[in-house]
């Protein structure tokens, strides 16, 4: 898989295998039709923040790339970014952006955004975007821009259920090599957002504690762990 400059790397964890499904069976299958394609319309997801919109993204990339297909995962969200680096995505197989709406109503970026999309509409590129909102809700400034925005298949990616998130957490545990017992799920779905982006990120957090302190994920480590962190 063609990795982009600038240190933009996937998350390892960052896999279809370990998203949660839920109630997103189509858009699940959508992306992986995508990752293995091209040609096709655009594909917008959109969702609150903390629903999974970046994990679905690059693990669509790494499917592209495990089918020797050259795909490129940007960020948009990022300070450091700016327009032209979306030059030359065009001569890649898949192109996922992330946070489009961060950098929309500024005419340099949708400039460069209607540019690649026209590129890779031309070539049979494959593109991915996601956003806060559905197009409809966004405050783009250049009419074709919109118009191409309005041509995506758009998918609204649902956030998961209690139970669901636990699922999703305790899995997430098995492939880092770490057992979170009920009771420490428990605890953290009451102390921590109910979101699963902060929840992976607490798990993640514990798990190098967990390694460095050679302790179970037994409620009282977590909760001294979590302290010390400030959560």
């Amino acid at each position: 898989m063609e990795q982009l400059p600038l240190g933009v790397r996937l998350r390892p964890a960052s896999t279809m295998q370990g998203f949660r499904v839920g109630a997103n069976g189509s858009l699940v299958a959508a992306l992986e039709a995508r990752a293995g394609t091209s040609g096709s319309s655009p594909l917008w997801l959109w969702s609150a923040a903390g629903h999974g919109r970046t994990h679905l993204l690059q693990a669509t990339c790494a499917l592209a790339g495990a089918a020797d297909r050259r795909a490129g995962y940007l960020p948009l969200g990022e300070p450091w970014l700016d327009p032209a680096m979306l030059a030359g995505l065009e001569t890649l197989d898949l192109v996922c952006l992330d946070d489009v709406d961060a950098v929309l109503g500024r005419d340099p970026w949708e400039r460069a955004l209607f540019g690649l999309y026209n590129d890779l509409q031309e070539r049979g590129g494959g593109l991915v975007l996601s956003a806060g909102a559905a197009p409809a809700g966004l405050p783009v400034r250049l009419p074709d821009l919109a118009s191409r925005f309005a041509a995506c298949v758009v998918f609204q990616l649902r956030g998961l259920d209690e139970a669901e998130q636990g699922i999703a957490l305790q899995a997430r545990a098995r492939s880092l090599g770490v057992e979170l017992p009920d009771e420490t799920l428990q605890y953290l779905q009451r102390r921590l957002p109910r979101d699963l982006a902060a929840l992976c990120a607490a798990l993640d957090r514990l798990d190098a504690a967990s390694l460095s302190h050679q302790r179970r994920l037994t409620v009282p480590f977590v909760r001294s762990v979590l302290e010390l962190a400030g959560d």
